[in-house]
Formats: structure tokens, sequence, C-alpha cells
């Protein structure tokens, strides 16, 4: 029987995870820790295996090698639908649906069977700079306000964990700066940890504590994001 884990234990743990596809190695061998309340960043050239090695943390991939686990429980024991609300994703590129603002931020508790009240969607579009913007149809937002509704979303689950992929490569500065604004009241106001990959250095220094760099999908320097990056 799986009991809880102690609160001061780890938020989600990683495990000799890998996987291997045909050919090729994309993630090998890769044990870490996220505690509670803390951003960790990935960091990496093109191709290293960041984004791979970011999937395989909700089973959008599935590992060949290894697992996670979730407040102390192997998350192969939670259904992936479950899992992927608890450990929440953030892309590059915010997809969102077609209609308003307000039905995109429904659409994952309704999937769990749960209808979030008019109150709570305006408190998570005011926690990431939209309030008001409810009935606003997704077509007509800028690229920074379609990733600030994106990551709304995702809190909508109540994840226990967020993953960010890149979560602002495809904005312009002003808008960069202000999702990482966002970024960084999230993980102090709820605690909330976080996982982010990105490419750009000076992006993970200012988010980051720790930082996990990958060559060819290992993990090849990890510790304090200072000590890592000026390695």
């Amino acid at each position: 029987m799986n009991l809880p884990p102690p609160p001061d234990g780890p938020a989600l743990r990683a495990e000799n995870l890998g996987r291997t596809v045909p050919a090729k190695v994309l993630v090998e061998n890769a044990n870490f820790v996220l505690p509670r309340g803390e951003t960790l960043s990935i960091v990496g050239p093109s191709g290293s295996g960041k984004s791979s090695l970011l999937r395989l943390l909700n089973r959008l991939d599935e590992p060949t090698s290894g697992t996670v686990f979730l407040g102390g429980i192997d998350y192969r024991q939670i259904v992936p639908r479950e899992l992927r609300r608890r450990v929440g994703m953030v892309t590059q590129r915010p997809y969102l649906f077609p209609g308003a603002v307000d039905e995109n931020l429904q659409f994952g508790p309704r999937q769990q069977g749960v209808t979030r009240s008019s109150e709570r969607i305006e408190q998570l579009l005011a926690a990431v700079g939209l309030a008001g913007y409810g009935r606003r149809d997704v077509a007509n937002l800028s690229g920074g306000e379609a990733q600030r509704v994106s990551i709304a979303r995702t809190l909508a689950n109540e994840p226990e964990v967020l993953l960010l992929d890149e979560p602002t490569s495809a904005l312009d500065e002003d808008s960069k700066l202000e999702v990482e604004g966002l970024i960084r009241d999230i993980v102090r106001e709820r605690g909330l940890p976080c996982v982010l990959v990105t490419h750009d250095l000076a992006q993970a220094a200012r988010l980051a504590a720790r930082a996990l760099v990958l060559s060819e999908g290992r993990i090849v320097r990890s510790g304090p994001i200072k000590e890592v990056l000026h390695a």
C-alpha cells in the first residue's frame, strides 16, 4: 500500500528515466528530484533531449526505462489523463480551442466532471493579468495574451507540478518578460514546482534555482543554477 509522502518530500523524482526509439537514444538514465516550490531548468543545445525529457515527466511519451515518482507514487500507477491533470504542461505555442477564453479554461475540469464557477474563472484570468477576458474570442488575442490563457487553462486543472516547454520562445521581448514575471509570481504565490525547458540561459538564470544540462540525452551537469551555467 502506498502511503502519502511527507509534506517536505519532493514533488517529483525521476529514477533512471530513459526513452529509446529505433536507432536513437532520446533520453538516457536521467535521475533528479524536484522539490516543492522550486523551478528546475533543463538546458542544453538543440537536439540534446530537453523536450524529450520533459514529455516523459507526464507520459506524453512513454519511457522505455526507469520511471517517475509523483509525490512518492510511481506514476505508472496513475491513469494517464489524471497524471496529465496533475502534471500540467504549457507548450511553446499556445494551442487554444476555437471559441471564448472561458470555454478554454473550462475544458480540462469538465473532462474530470467538474465545472469551475465564473468567479473561479475570473480569479484564474486575473492571476495571469487577463481580468475581464472570459468572453473574448481566442482568435482576437495577441501572442502574449494567448500564452497567458494557455497558462491559466493549465492552472484551471489545479496541477501539482507545472511543465514549461520553451514557453516564451514564440513571443516578442516585452511579452517574454511579462510571461516570465507571471511564472515567477505563480511559483512564489502558489508554491507550485516547475520544470522549465529553455534554450535561453539568461532566462534560466532569472527563473530557476537549479539546472540540468543535457547533452545527447544524458544529464552531464546538475546543481545550483549559477554554478551549473558558469561551469
